[in-house]
């Protein structure tokens, strides 16, 4: 091909052609422009997002504790070994097992014995599993909340009570299961699966791979 012959303009900064100063600012300008509108319809689409978020939270909320993911809770007598408990929580994997008169959900609850008993009144104490009562070591007449009560209850108790385990009993105050505080994520990301479940594998990876590739 001779030096002087032309060739048709090739790909320049931005995938923006060639050629002169107000032929490239104006295709930068309408670019921008572009870009522009497309972030404005984003933000306003994560707007009506949130507004409608806001109102599923509202109503989750209000929503009865019975809508947790709570299975029938272990149940014990106070004159049961402390070891019992403790192959118990760990068989079923659980946090917590709930202490009655004769050790059945047939009768009314008069304790609780979670992962907190075994650090701070076992284990600290220097006490014996096998030769210790969970009478000895329950936590008495704990918090409960009723059947009919709402999520929203429950957050109450855990924040403001400290508690990692919520007892929910019926009108006889006869135990019907336990929430825990793994219930109550796991009710949050049933609600939220997107939001939670599609985020990056580390915390800022998104943000550092948009910095990487500006």
């Amino acid at each position: 091909m001779a030096p002087n012959a032309s060739r048709p303009p090739s790909a320049g900064l931005a995938g923006l052609p060639e050629g002169s100063p107000e032929g490239l600012r104006e295709e930068v300008s309408q670019q921008i422009a572009a870009d522009e509108a497309e972030l404005e319809d984003e933000t306003a689409s994560s707007t009506r997002s949130r507004r409608r978020r806001a109102g599923l939270d509202g109503a989750l909320l209000c929503e009865s504790v019975s809508l947790l993911p709570a299975r029938k809770p272990i149940v014990l007598a106070p004159d049961a070994a402390v070891s019992d408990a403790l192959r118990a929580m760990q068989h079923e994997h659980r946090g917590a097992v709930v202490v009655t008169r004769d050790g059945t959900a047939s009768s009314p609850l008069c304790g609780i014995f979670t992962e907190r008993d075994v650090l701070l009144r076992v284990v600290e104490r220097g006490h014996d599993p096998a030769h210790l009562r969970l009478g000895d070591v329950m936590t008495p007449d704990p918090e409960r909340l009723p059947l009919e009560s709402t999520i929203a209850w429950v957050l109450n108790k855990m924040c403001v009570g400290g508690f990692r385990h919520v007892p929910v009993v019926d009108e006889a105050d006869r135990p019907v299961f336990v929430v825990s505080v793994r219930d109550v994520v796991e009710l949050l990301v049933e609600a939220f699966p997107r939001e939670v479940l599609n985020l990056p594998v580390e915390y800022g990876a998104d943000r550092q791979r948009a910095r990487e590739g500006a």
